[in-house]
């Protein structure tokens, strides 16, 4: 009986031996965790260096293993005499040939003869003036050199009638038929003629250089193409006034632009760090904004000698191998500079 009691007894006491146990337990589970998780993170990160840094060790060995004496096998030149730059620069097409037209005289507008596209020749008449009033000072002026040219026939005339009597008397005078005094008299009338005759050519030359003072002022109401090239702008309409000179109000002072396409040419800005890379002479590759696809070969005129302080560049002017109608002033343009494979060569040796 009393063995039962002792054993209830025992049956109802705490064990608390267990409960530390597993207070203990809970507590070093998360901890273990961490230490895990931390564990786990190191094992990638070792992983991902070693692929990382496997290449390089892979060709580190490989190049090791490869013989140190082996020769390099020697660069073949290119078979293109030339070879492009890195040298770029863009700018427009210029004309160097150029001139508004325009009169000397100031006059109105009869008749235009061009419109824009056409071709001219050099000295054709691209518009008229008004010439009433020139055409008569002409006229006059030939009237006065007529006269004039008259004066001198009338007066030869006289002259030579005189110098007949002159001799007639003088004649007379040796046989004393006639008197001292007939024969100064005679004389006198031949010398008066002959200042006369002096007079009036001189009168004669000054009417013909009047008349042809006259004929160029008539001329100048012709207004003419100063050289051959093709109309890209006409300015004055007929009945328009004009004048050399901007006078104000509604006078225009130019009949219509022409350029000579022959004269075409590209001019560019280079930066003056690299300005040591154009030669004259050299050649260019040009591309046009309107025609991107399309290359035209072309070579350099000159470096013209002064720079622009503001913008710190250097102007060169190219000229185009062949000329083309495609192509037209102040259009944009793009070039590259072309080095020779020569000059390449020896820069690279060099470096």
């Amino acid at each position: 009986m009393t063995e039962d009691k002792s054993k209830l007894l025992r049956s109802l006491t705490i064990d608390r031996s267990a409960g530390k146990a597993e207070r203990s337990g809970s507590r070093w589970l998360p901890i273990s965790a961490v230490i895990i998780i931390c564990v786990v993170g190191l094992a990638a990160f070792a992983a991902f260096e070693f692929r990382r840094q496997s290449p390089t060790k892979e060709t580190a060995s490989h190049t090791a293993q490869q013989p140190a004496a082996q020769p390099q096998a020697p660069q073949q030149p290119p078979t293109n005499s030339k070879a492009t730059g890195s040298l770029a620069a863009s700018g427009y097409v210029v004309a160097r040939r150029k001139a508004t037209v325009a009169a000397e005289i100031t006059g109105k507008v009869v008749e235009v003869f061009i419109d824009e596209g056409m071709t001219v020749t050099e000295g054709q008449v691209v518009a008229r003036l008004d010439s009433v009033l020139a055409e008569r000072d002409y006229e006059l002026a030939r009237s006065r050199a007529e006269t004039a040219n008259a004066a001198i026939a009338a007066i030869a005339a006289d002259l030579e009638d005189a110098t007949r009597i002159m001799t007639r008397v003088q004649t007379l005078s040796q046989k004393n038929f006639a008197t001292e005094a007939d024969l100064t008299k005679a004389q006198a009338r031949v010398g008066v003629l002959n200042a006369q005759m002096r007079q009036a050519q001189s009168q004669f030359e000054t009417a013909k250089i009047d008349a042809r003072r006259s004929a160029s002022m008539l001329d100048k109401h012709q207004i003419r193409a100063p050289f051959a090239g093709v109309v890209i702008d006409r300015s004055a309409q007929p009945g328009e006034m004009i004048s050399p000179m901007s006078v104000g109000g509604y006078t225009r002072t130019g009949i219509c632009t022409i350029v000579d396409m022959d004269s075409i040419e590209i001019e560019v800005d280079v930066n003056e760090a690299f300005i040591g890379r154009v030669v004259a002479g050299g050649a260019v590759n040009a591309m046009l904004d309107a025609y991107p696809d399309w290359t035209i070969p072309a070579s350099v005129i000159a470096i013209v000698p002064t720079a622009n302080r503001e913008k710190a560049t250097v102007k060169v002017r190219i000229r185009f191998d062949k000329k083309d109608p495609r192509i037209l002033p102040d259009m944009a343009v793009k070039v590259n500079f072309l080095a020779d494979v020569k000059d390449a060569t020896k820069t690279t040796a060099a470096n």
